[in-house]
């Protein structure tokens, strides 16, 4: 059930790939045919304790990612269900060939989940941002694109793709976030509707959902309130929720850690022009790479501060 947007507060602050670590751990323990893959970044991806239990389920594929992905395409053909994990540059842009030739094309069991994902990454820059992934990942057909929001949700994410036919793409991210989600069940495919308003519906998702939180809290001291929906499956997409949602409001804000071209706005858009069409703002990368720097930082420079959300929803609410 949806909440009064100042109930929501967050315990403590806490890594999405940490999440990832422990909801793949609980994943494995459940089926024996969980298999880790990595390509040189055990620690990153916070596998260590599944490797230290099932080091016979492990195999570390080095700096060879393209192989990784050829590999889980193989394990599973003999009914394994392979989580393919690195970061989310090399999970995607450096590998997009063989993702759609061997694992999209054949509909295979791959679980590609991959971390430090967007501006968030930080200090370690522009190439390692990337901001391109979600776009491209969910063209392929068949694929599921899922970006969660936080330590609780990415650990529901990681043991329910074990259980979901067909390839997925998971992503999380680096820096420690705040965690707020511990009581809301997770079902791919489905939102989740965080907050009941009027004025503007906000969507959002990956870390832009707590940024969006804060906004939401901001505008309501203004007598706004906001409909805020978190939509960690990009694909498949809840366009109930979104028509729905919009339908009461009548305008929306997107908010996302991702290019604007190829995003969750995009997606967004697509269902508002055929179902319900809407003043739409977006938060995202307006055509840019990124750069070193601290992830609030980027945030702000880039255009997905809390401020900037705020202003996006002032801004939509006057093109109604």
């Amino acid at each position: 059930m949806p909440k009064n947007i100042n109930d929501i507060t967050y315990t403590e602050k806490k890594a999405t790939r940490d999440g990832f670590g422990a909801g793949f751990f609980e994943a494995g323990e459940k089926n024996p045919n969980v298999i880790a893959l990595c390509a040189d970044l055990v620690g990153s991806l916070k596998i260590q304790p599944f490797i230290d239990k099932y080091p016979e389920r492990f195999i570390q594929v080095g700096i060879a990612e393209a192989n990784m992905i050829g590999i889980s395409a193989g394990l599973s053909l003999n009914g394994k269900i392979p989580y393919a994990t690195t970061f989310a540059n090399f999970a995607t842009g450096r590998v997009y060939d063989q993702i759609r030739q061997s694992v999209a094309y054949s509909h295979k069991n791959v679980k590609i989940c991959a971390s430090h994902a967007g501006l968030t990454l930080g200090e370690d820059g522009a190439t390692h941002q990337i901001l391109e992934d979600i776009g491209m990942m969910k063209m392929l057909p068949g694929f599921t694109v899922i970006n969660p929001c936080d330590y609780h949700q990415t650990k529901a994410a990681a043991i329910a793709i074990a259980q979901h036919d067909g390839p997925v793409y998971l992503r999380f991210g680096r820096p420690s976030w705040p965690m707020f989600m511990e009581d809301q069940e997770f079902v791919i495919g489905k939102a989740i509707h965080l907050a009941e308003g009027a004025d503007v519906s906000i969507i959002a998702t990956g870390h832009m959902v707590w940024s969006s939180v804060e906004a939401a809290q901001a505008l309501a001291k203004e007598g706004i309130s906001v409909d805020l929906i978190n939509m960690h499956t990009i694909k498949p997409l809840d366009e109930e929720a979104i028509i729905k949602s919009v339908a009461k409001t009548k305008c929306v804000v997107t908010a996302e850690e991702h290019q604007r071209n190829g995003g969750l706005g995009d997606s967004v858009a697509q269902v508002l022009s055929q179902h319900h069409p809407a003043p739409q703002e977006y938060i995202a990368v307006n055509d840019s790479f990124g750069e070193s720097g601290k992830p609030a930082q980027l945030l702000e420079k880039y255009g997905l501060g809390v401020s900037h959300i705020i202003a996006a929803a002032k801004k939509a609410i006057s093109r109604k």
